[in-house]
């Protein structure tokens, strides 16, 4: 099957100031677009300098105006700290916004000091990302909304916003465990992975083999390997500008962890740990290709989901790794004979 390539945004601060920083990712947004990637996935981050995109739907209405074919969403709605009736109405006119390119990514928040500052507790917080769901998801696909349960009560609410997408936008999820795949397959649900290939694999093997026996005859649902990427014209160049955009990123990503002595548990905390995992691929676009081709062969995904953007890397250097990209990287997976086995 084709691998397709996509962006994952963190928006992490980097040193930038914000408004700079908003008005160089919409160019870069735009550059996506032209370059031919399927959509660009914006964290949603709250109280660190990680994500300076905390309202995902507001940075994603003006991605709506600024590109034709890229499809946009967040990666992820962090559910437990939205009221889910007035996330419904900003889904319906992010959709129509974007004449039908939304993808609907949802999750129950990655830390708990950060839903914590909303007031919710991290040991229900699953509950109540279950519940209001299942409150969108009927909101988005009925006329009128009514429901019933635990956190979230609605009588017959008129739906007057509908999206474009029927009976709903994509859905994603980030896929942890392997018994999330059951979840994530039997609901179509699309998923995004991170970590290094040998943990990675079990999740796809999972998700395919659930995928096959809920929905015999349907395509396959996207598997996005998430990787952070630099690319340059030589190695040593995209070396130099990775190392020291990562260690920036790394500081703004275990921001939050630090400030209550923990650590955070979900990227390697050195540029060399990122590269010796395969989580961090820099070099020439014959080095990316390489690497890129090895890791979607060998873990079985068939989407990979690009950080482009991150740290303290120029806008004029991301955009030229955009071009590498574009131009001597993404072609070599349009043949499906080198995408991922199946």
């Amino acid at each position: 099957m084709k691998t397709e390539f996509g962006i994952f945004d963190h928006m992490d601060r980097g040193g930038f100031a914000i408004g700079e920083l908003y008005k160089n990712r919409l160019r870069l947004v735009e550059a996506y677009d032209k370059a031919g990637f399927y959509a660009y996935h914006l964290a949603e981050h709250h109280a660190t300098s990680l994500g300076m995109s905390p309202s995902p739907s507001v940075f994603l209405s003006a991605v709506a105006t600024r590109t034709e074919k890229l499809r946009m969403g967040p990666m992820v709605y962090v559910l437990p700290v939205h009221e889910p009736l007035r996330l419904i109405e900003e889904i319906c006119m992010l959709d129509q916004l974007s004449g039908g390119r939304f993808e609907l990514g949802v999750g129950r928040g990655s830390s708990p000091y950060e839903i914590a500052y909303f007031g919710v507790n991290h040991l229900t917080a699953r509950a109540q990302f279950q519940e209001a769901l299942d409150v969108i998801r009927i909101g988005l696909a009925n006329p009128r909304l009514s429901y019933d349960g635990k956190h979230y009560q609605y009588v017959d609410v008129p739906m007057v916003l509908a999206p474009v997408q029927k009976p709903h936008p994509p859905l994603w999820y980030g896929l942890v465990r392997p018994e999330g795949a059951v979840w994530a397959a039997q609901n179509k649900v699309n998923v995004l992975v991170n970590g290094p290939v040998p943990r990675v694999k079990p999740l796809t093997d999972r998700y395919k083999q659930e995928w096959a026996k809920a929905n015999v005859g349907a395509a396959m649902g996207k598997m996005g390997l998430s990787r952070h990427i630099y690319v340059a014209d030589t190695d040593q160049e995209a070396q130099e500008t990775a190392k020291q955009a990562y260690t920036s990123w790394f500081k703004s990503n275990d921001e939050l962890w630090r400030a209550f002595g923990a650590e955070s548990l979900h990227f390697p905390n050195s540029y060399e740990a990122a590269i010796e995992r395969g989580q961090l691929i820099c070099g020439s676009p014959d080095t990316v290709r390489t690497r890129l081709t090895k890791d979607v062969s060998e873990s079985g995904v068939n989407y990979v989901v690009c950080r482009l953007a991150f740290g303290d890397i120029p806008v004029e250097r991301v955009l030229h790794s955009v071009e590498l990209m574009r131009a001597e990287v993404m072609p070599a997976f349009a043949d499906s004979r080198q995408a991922a086995a199946e």
